[in-house]
């Protein structure tokens, strides 16, 4: 069983058995059409050549976790915790160009506070930091599309590269991050893969968040009291379930529609940044897989 069989087979079985989280059938059919999904060029780097475009890339998605703190970060004006990071990140590629693997294994988290605009002394900036390591030690004597080029044009194998050789990718189950990084590679122009409509979408806390807001999951009463208190929901069996559940629905949802996961993934996302959903508490969990 590959990945990506492996998270359908996980998130079936998590939702069958679910205690705390249901999925609502009924609503599964109004969630509309989904327009294809982009990246934002200002606040992504997409501007320069494939290679930098990929080594952003894999850099953001190095760090593309830590939504449970993201209350705690000094963002820029007018954006969320993922955008600060990701202009942030963007700029420094656009100023200095991108870090070697040498460099990136030598990053403390001072130098990435630095980069990011946030206290040298904040708990996600030694993760973030201890990520980007693991990145230089992944990629090795390799640029990015060497790295990228070993799938051999396949997400779900460079899913399963992320997942095995760095381990905030081993999100197991679920794999957010391991499969995001192929989409946004794929989006950002930086490489083609034949199999990119076969990802799942990419379990966070906002797309569950839509889900639920949206009627399409239905949280047990105490749970969601606890998230709509602005209580941080600890890793386990509760957050699990939201996340797996809300990867099943969307299987539900892409088998009615037609439309691929990721593409409702980046729908649902996208539509979680308009006021009426940020109104709204989500779940957060601090981990270093979301």
């Amino acid at each position: 069983m590959g990945l990506l069989d492996e998270v359908r087979a996980h998130c079936a079985e998590v939702a069958a058995n679910a205690r705390w989280v249901e999925i609502d059938l009924d609503r599964l059919g109004a969630v509309g059409e989904a327009p294809p999904p982009d990246l934002d060029p200002e606040r992504h780097y997409l501007e320069g050549g494939a290679d930098d475009v990929a080594s952003y890339m894999l850099a953001l998605d190095a760090i593309n976790f830590g939504s449970g703190w993201f209350p705690t970060l000094r963002k820029r004006p007018g954006c969320s915790g993922y955008f600060t990071v990701a202009w942030s990140l963007a700029d420094r590629w656009r100023e200095h160009g991108p870090w070697s693997p040498a460099e990136l294994r030598r990053l403390d988290a001072a130098t990435v506070a630095s980069v990011l605009g946030q206290d040298p002394g904040h708990e996600l900036m030694e993760l973030y930091a201890q990520a980007l390591r693991d990145l230089g030690r992944f990629l090795s004597h390799r640029t990015a599309l060497e790295a990228i080029g070993e799938a051999r044009g396949s997400a779900e194998r460079l899913a399963e590269m992320l997942a095995a050789g760095m381990p905030f990718f081993d999100d197991r189950g679920l794999w957010k991050r391991a499969q995001i990084t192929p989409n946004d590679l794929a989006l950002a122009g930086a490489a083609e893969f034949h199999d990119l409509d076969r990802l799942t979408i990419f379990a966070d806390n906002l797309v569950p968040h839509v889900l639920r807001v949206d009627g399409i999951l239905r949280y047990d009463e105490r749970l969601a009291a606890h998230i709509e208190a602005g209580k941080l929901l600890p890793p386990g069996e509760e957050e699990r379930e939201i996340r797996a559940c809300a990867v099943h629905a969307c299987e539900l949802i892409a088998a009615r529609t037609g439309t691929p996961p990721r593409v409702l993934d980046m729908w649902f996302w996208n539509r979680g940044q308009d006021p009426h959903y940020k109104a709204i508490p989500r779940h957060r969990t601090r981990t270093v897989f979301y």
